[in-house]
């Protein structure tokens, strides 16, 4: 369980901040000159060096979005340029990518973060490239959206891909390639001229995921425990109807694999920020405030608390609750986590999305009178999280690795993760999905640590 340390402030821990950034921007200059863009997206590193990995184009997003948040962080004009000038040229065929649940990750992180910081002013961009920024994120979230797999009740999910019958708890964060589309006035348009709006498949598949993908202690199955989470839960296409939890990269679907549960905990926590800026018209064709947000905020409640207990003292959790070699790790949970055991890796990519997650969940509980103390207590889980880190032996300090965060994990179960000469089970190394949200998660805590605006995805501007 994690020891949160109440006496850390955004401000205190902005010397870390400031080193992460530091030298992050060597870790990106080093990507840029290396990697072969002809061979992949770069998915997580060997031995220091980020390479490809078949199996979804998922991560390319990432790669430029992190050199947009650098420069964010720093005012690098570089930085800002490569970012720019990527997206530009290689981000075009995301918009369109019709086979992943992915363009949350893609499009949000790129084209999503250059409008956003034309919004703010950061960037001088004319109208014409800000319509191409706008453009974009309309594709993106009407395809993304049209991905859709009916349930039986009438509501309905984005389907992963692995095909129709497939909910996955990741997709949560795509979530804001629909809610970016809608805030633009945006609809996606079907068969017969039928206009779908993409605000209704926003919240459909929220509460489905919320529902079948989170559990909530009540005694569901033998294994409900409140705040876990199935990575994947299946439904029979026939005749629509849910038919039981699986997974695809935890160790089980009895089992809460961390960076699912992670997933849950930030996409339900900036959710409930963007439903901040809705009106109740809108709303209220979709069972009204109250119910959207009430069952948002159920589901990242459960879900943050559950983190907090299976977390080690330190923040950091192992890849997987159930994973079978914790039982040889003693009395884990209550000792700092251990990277280099022999036994179950932990994840900090897993952490760093979770951070971001308790963040936004604190600072939307703290402006809701009946919860401060609750939404306190998750901020300063969040900074604890993220003194942990921003430090060794997660910060990786050496120049020859090009990754930014040591000991995240991709896909135990399958053994794409490297292990080290010498030793027994994956670490040392970083993920491009780990990095971008630790630096998310930095940039976050430096906006608050220098009074600058709180850090959203949907920070547009208007609808038009």
């Amino acid at each position: 369980m994690i020891r949160i340390d109440e006496g850390l402030t955004p401000e205190k821990l902005r010397p870390r901040i400031e080193r992460v950034f530091e030298i992050s921007a060597s870790k990106i200059r080093a990507i840029e000159k290396s990697f072969d863009a002809s061979r992949g997206s770069p998915v997580s590193t060997v031995a220091g060096v980020y390479m490809a990995r078949e199996w979804t184009e998922w991560t390319l997003g990432f790669m430029y979005g992190s050199a947009l948040l650098q420069y964010d962080a720093t005012g690098e004009d570089w930085f800002l340029e490569y970012g720019r000038c990527n997206t530009l040229e290689r981000m075009a065929p995301q918009l369109t990518h019709t086979g992943v649940h992915d363009h949350g990750f893609n499009s949000v992180s790129t084209y999503g973060n250059l409008l956003r910081l034309a919004n703010e002013g950061k960037i001088a961009a004319s109208p014409a490239e800000q319509g191409v920024y706008t453009l974009a994120l309309k594709v993106s979230g009407a395809v993304q959206a049209a991905r859709w797999s009916p349930t039986r009740d009438g509501r309905g999910y984005i389907y992963s891909f692995n095909g129709p019958h497939s909910l996955f708890a990741d997709t949560i964060r795509s979530l804001r390639s629909l809610a970016l589309a809608h805030r633009l006035g945006h609809v996606l348009m079907g068969e017969n001229d039928r206009r779908f709006s993409l605000l209704e498949r926003l919240v459909h598949h929220a509460s489905v995921t919320a529902e079948f993908s989170v559990y909530y202690g009540e005694g569901r199955d033998a294994y409900d425990v409140r705040g876990r989470v199935a990575h994947e839960s299946i439904f029979n296409v026939n005749d629509r109807s849910y038919r039981c939890p699986s997974t695809q990269q935890g160790y089980s679907p009895f089992t809460t694999w961390t960076r699912g549960l992670a997933w849950i905990m930030c996409g339900y926590a900036e959710e409930l920020d963007y439903l901040q800026t809705l009106s109740e018209q809108e709303l209220d064709p979709l069972s009204g405030r109250e119910k959207v947000e009430g069952m948002m905020r159920r589901a990242a409640q459960a879900t943050c608390d559950y983190y907090l207990e299976q977390a080690a003292q330190d923040g950091i959790p192992y890849w997987d609750t159930g994973a079978p070699g914790l039982t040889k790790l003693g009395d884990w949970g209550n000792k700092p986590s251990d990277p280099f055991n022999d036994f179950e890796p932990v994840d900090s990519s897993a952490a760093a999305i979770a951070g971001q997650g308790l963040w936004r969940l604190g600072t939307y509980l703290q402006g809701q009178s009946e919860n401060p103390e609750r939404g306190r207590r998750y901020r300063q889980a969040a900074i604890t999280i993220a003194n942990t880190l921003f430090a060794e032996p997660y910060l990786s300090t050496h120049p020859q690795h090009q990754g930014l965060i040591l000991h995240s994990v991709y896909h135990r179960p399958r053994g794409w993760d490297h292990v080290p000469p010498g030793r027994q089970i994956p670490c040392g190394e970083s993920s491009m999905w780990g990095d971008y949200h630790v630096r998310e998660l930095a940039l976050l805590l430096l906006r608050e640590a220098k009074r600058e605006p709180y850090l959203t995805f949907f920070n547009i501007g208007e609808m038009t």
